[in-house]
């Protein structure tokens, strides 16, 4: 039963709702209280005493009409102007419309808001055909925080990478996908735990009562429901159907927009993302420039940038950037995926778990792409880059080869594993991503450094792993007593169809790698042309024309990390993580945005950091020093450095070339001119073009780089 109460309930809030916002403000005149009476308008204070204008104010009263005011309401300017958005055009002012404790900023049009409460509004905004705009007094606008008094239980936390909540995080507005991922992963550091929930409660203040706000230039209209909303400058808002205890981020260069049918609740939206066509998210934080549309579901989850979610259903989950999941049909539960990922059309990710309790999860490095209607076990864990082709997997999976395809074999009901198969069969796609992804990254303001390159040191620290566990399979099934004669045998045999026994692949039934040999001598060449080119990127950052001893021996000097993480996109070695980790529980860093300074720390460094990791690469391969490399070495890295140089480009041509000389492409066109016209013609492909200019200036850059040394 509803409970009558008085308006002013709470004066000590009420005034305190002054004592912030109506500073330098007038009473209106018996003139202008005659105005507003006259045209339609109440007001609980039978004197007005309680209707403000700010001081000096350009206001007209005439521009109120038919409106009801209760509690402490302020006005800045209210002048005979315009307002205009794509097609929605309104006069300024405040008509057929309810408003308690509410502030309003200069020019804005307020039209048929039945229910408009403890609210601060800025400038040019119009609020139209909103059925309940409200805001409580302890409103959290989706941040994990408390009020003083309120139990632990109202707090919203998020249960990312597994359903027992026990990786869950605290949302707050400025998380990225970094932060995320440290909070969720290093659960057995008690104390670091609750230096993060302390860091997080320290961006409010507890005992200060909360107003919705809407700031500047936002448009909201034909929306039932806004609770406890913080709406950001030039957001645009319509037809949503509920919005409660949420944060929009956005800004005049990065506006954000939410649509028809969306249900928003308990979250925070980055700046620049669009929601729209019946989406839901419950308990979320979705990053900058992100969609989610068309009936999308995202609960419990941690969205990265740059990422794109629609039709499909997405529970407990961390996202890396650039996140692409596009159908009806797929399912992604309980995962941590490293982002630049796409989930296929049936792809069905969760609820096959591997205990009794839903705690099982699937942790996937970057670039992972299951196939068709594929659908995997928890736990299961994947390497870099790593293609599933169609399949059910029902036994968990440990992929530890980067760049690989792996594929059931129905007979044995073993995984086959082919390592380097984007190397030696897809060498368009590694040299397509690293343009593509940086093209697609529409972000004004980059807050979360994103590694795009498919070679990176996490990757490359992969390759080596790969490379090392191929020698000791190698050893084992060819019965060689020693590491150097299977490594020997390797190299002598690049082209041996070598099949390898790996039980670590699968539980039950094991696995296969086919292709060994070959994919060895890639995952050699790959490191090559990582190692170079980041010893390439070093040079022209410091200004070098190219590598001396000397210039060696300096970037040798450098600190040397071999252990890399994957920190929400950026990569990042371990020991400095560590090094953060101790600075947080020292209270040398106390907030999040020195986090986020030691980011952007770690960023300016990651150049040198990784040229040292380069000279290190190289060191492995040939098992020296570089000190003592000869000629002939520098030679072989150069060659094969060339060769991957130049089939990228070849091989991309080659691959785009199919499109227009396959038949079975070419047998859906009547002729070769329509063909061109759907798919326009070769030369029109703009990144050809421009990995063409790159590869010419990439391999210049390889001729110079050990003119010294040679």
């Amino acid at each position: 039963m509803a409970e009558l109460i008085q308006t002013h309930k709470n004066p000590d809030k009420t005034s305190l709702f002054f004592t912030y916002h109506f500073q330098n403000t007038r009473s209106l005149t018996t003139e202008e209280i005659n105005i507003l009476q006259n045209n339609g308008n109440r007001c609980s204070d039978p004197e007005w005493h309680s209707f403000y204008v700010r001081r000096n104010a350009r206001f007209d009263p005439r521009q109120i009409v038919n409106c009801e005011f209760q509690g402490v309401v302020c006005i800045g300017n209210l002048e005979p102007l315009t307002i205009k958005y794509h097609d929605l055009e309104l006069d300024c002012g405040l008509y057929n419309s309810y408003f308690r404790d509410v502030i309003l900023g200069d020019n804005v049009c307020v039209r048929d808001v039945s229910y408009l409460v403890n609210y601060v509004v800025g400038n040019r905004v119009i609020l139209f055909n909103i059925g309940e705009m409200s805001c409580t007094y302890h409103s959290k606008f989706g941040n994990g925080w408390v009020k003083s008094g309120e139990p632990e239980s109202v707090r919203i936390v998020i249960g990312v990478g597994n359903e027992n909540d026990k990786r869950c995080v605290l949302p707050f507005e400025d998380m990225i996908p970094a932060d995320a991922y440290l909070w969720s992963r290093y659960r057995e550091d008690r104390e670091l735990m609750n230096c993060f929930t302390a860091m997080t409660e320290r961006k409010h203040q507890p005992d200060i009562p909360t107003w919705g706000i809407v700031e500047d230039d936002c448009v909201v209209k034909n929306t039932g429901l806004i609770k406890d909303a913080k709406i950001g400058a030039f957001s645009y808002i319509k037809g949503a159907l509920k919005l409660k205890n949420i944060t929009i981020c956005s800004s005049e260069r990065e506006p954000s927009q939410v649509g028809e049918g969306v249900i928003l609740v308990n979250g925070i939206v980055g700046y620049g993302s669009r929601i729209f066509y019946q989406a839901v998210a419950i308990r979320f934080v979705i990053g900058r420039n992100c969609q989610l549309k068309y009936g999308a579901r995202l609960l419990n989850s941690v969205l990265g940038d740059n990422s794109t979610v629609s039709c499909c259903e997405l529970l407990n989950n961390l996202l890396f950037p650039f996140h692409e999941q596009h159908h009806n049909t797929s399912f992604l539960i309980a995962t941590t995926i490293q982002g630049q990922c796409n989930i296929a059309a049936g792809a069905t990710i969760g609820s096959n778990h591997n205990s009794r309790s839903p705690d099982g999860e699937i942790f996937a490095r970057r670039g992972f792409w299951p196939g068709l209607s594929s659908d995997f076990k928890h736990n299961s864990k994947f390497a870099s880059f790593t293609l599933v082709a169609k399949g059910s997997y029902q036994n968990e999976l440990f992929i530890t080869y980067p760049f690989s395809l792996v594929y059931l074999d129905t007979d044995s009901e073993q995984v086959c594993v082919m390592p380097a198969y984007w190397f030696l069969y897809n060498m368009f796609a590694i040299a397509r991503n690293n343009s593509k992804f940086k093209n697609r990254d529409k972000r004004v303001i980059k807050v979360q450094h994103i590694e795009t390159d498919p070679l990176a040191p996490d990757t490359i620290e992969e390759v080596l792993g790969a490379l090392e566990r191929l020698i000791e399979l190698t050893g084992r099934t060819l019965g060689l007593e020693s590491y150097q004669k299977a490594k020997d045998y390797l190299h002598q045999n690049p082209s041996q169809d070598l099949v390898l026994e790996d039980p670590q692949l699968q539980s039950k039934y094991g696995g296969k790698v086919v292709k060994a040999a070959s994919g060895y001598k890639e995952y050699r060449k790959i490191a090559k042309y990582f190692a170079v080119k980041s010893l390439i990127a070093y040079c022209k950052r410091m200004n070098y024309d190219s590598l001396s001893r000397d210039i060696i021996r300096k970037i040798a000097s450098i600190p040397l990390y071999t252990v890399w993480e994957n920190i929400g996109g950026q990569i990042i070695p371990q020991k400095q993580v560590e090094l953060l980790f101790e600075d947080i529980k020292t209270q040398k860093i106390q907030s999040w945005e020195d986090v986020h300074r030691f980011y952007d720390f770690c960023q300016e460094n990651y150049c040198a950091w990784k040229a040292r990791y380069g000279l290190y690469v190289l060191e492995q391969l040939y098992c020296r020093a570089m000190d003592e490399f000869s000629a002939d070495i520098y030679k072989d890295i150069c060659k094969d450095v060339l060769s991957v140089s130049d089939y990228m480009y070849e091989s991309s041509c080659q691959s785009r070339e199919k499109d227009y000389t396959n038949f079975f492409r070419a047998m859906v066109y009547r002729n070769k001119e329509e063909m061109e016209a759907v798919l326009g013609t070769i030369q029109d492909v703009d990144f050809l073009h421009q990995l063409e200019q790159e590869t010419k200036a990439f391999n210049e850059e390889l001729r110079v780089l050990f003119s010294d040394i040679l």
